[in-house]
């Protein structure tokens, strides 16, 4: 099974990148999924229907979120009918809407994916525990499928490596997001599941974190608050490719992609 994950969409930029990147990318890698992370797709803060709907049309199976989902209202309004819309799975089911796993299936059945969708506690606003929710809902999993691919979206490196050892056996990959800055450690783990601490961030270059620098500038420099942008100018993709053993779940291989449009 071959699976390409994308690192945070950010804005405009980063959805006109993947209508340029993609359609080569499925040519020449014939993925059986792709998932991309996808909170800050609309206008770099959130996500819109519009804005879910065209990243479904260009083949994303699967969008997964993090701490920016809810910036735009309109989030509400879709999240609980799009089975290919994930939020974290460690905020209360009791009060929020969405879902933090999903399954996907092609192939009549013959290609199964489940994806977990977590978010960290360090450096981060309150949140269930994600460690305890992750056996939580591996075990409603059932042995459905051994095709598991964990987005733990977090600040810190060291929570997302804690979840890397945790996981190590029990799952195909544990993916961190968040950070918009894609690292270098990216390994198969003893037990052979994928882990990268950040996948990174599919947006504009030249930027700081995908928003037009002069927004963040200021507020360094001055301490007072500025609004933040997104302009326009070279783009950039950030994702990972992984190769995973679909009899076992176990990955084989993965891959950083970086490019620069």
């Amino acid at each position: 099974m071959r699976i390409l994950f994308i690192g945070d969409i950010v804005g405009k930029p980063g959805r006109e990148c993947l209508k340029d990147y993609l359609p080569e990318m499925k040519r020449t890698h014939h993925f059986d999924f792709i998932i991309a992370n996808g909170e800050n797709a609309a206008g770099g803060a959130g996500m819109t229907e519009k804005t879910f709907v065209e990243l479904r049309k260009i083949g994303i199976d699967l969008l997964t979120g993090g701490n920016h989902i809810w910036d735009q209202q309109d989030i509400f309004n879709f999240i609980d009918r799009e089975s290919g819309m994930l939020r974290p799975a460690n905020y209360p089911d009791d009060t929020t809407p969405g879902r933090g796993l999903g399954i996907l299936v092609k192939k009549k059945g013959e290609k199964k994916l489940a994806v977990l969708n977590l978010i960290g506690r360090v450096f981060m606003k309150p949140a269930d525990c994600p460690f305890r929710t992750a056996d939580r809902e591996l075990s409603k999993l059932g042995g459905e499928t051994k095709n598991i691919i964990i987005d733990f979206h977090a600040e810190a490196t060291s929570e997302k490596q804690a979840l890397g050892w945790y996981l190590d056996g029990r799952v195909s990959a544990v993916l961190g997001t968040h950070s918009h800055v894609q690292t270098a450690d990216q390994r198969l783990l003893p037990r052979k599941t994928a882990y990268i601490s950040d996948v990174g961030m599919t947006g504009l270059y030249d930027s700081i974190l995908g928003v037009d620098k002069s927004g963040p500038l200021k507020r360094f420099t001055t301490l007072l608050p500025h609004s933040l942008k997104i302009s326009s100018g070279r783009q950039m993709i950030n994702a990972v490719i992984l190769e995973i053993d679909d009899k076992t779940g176990t990955a084989v291989s993965i891959d950083r992609v970086f490019d620069i449009k």
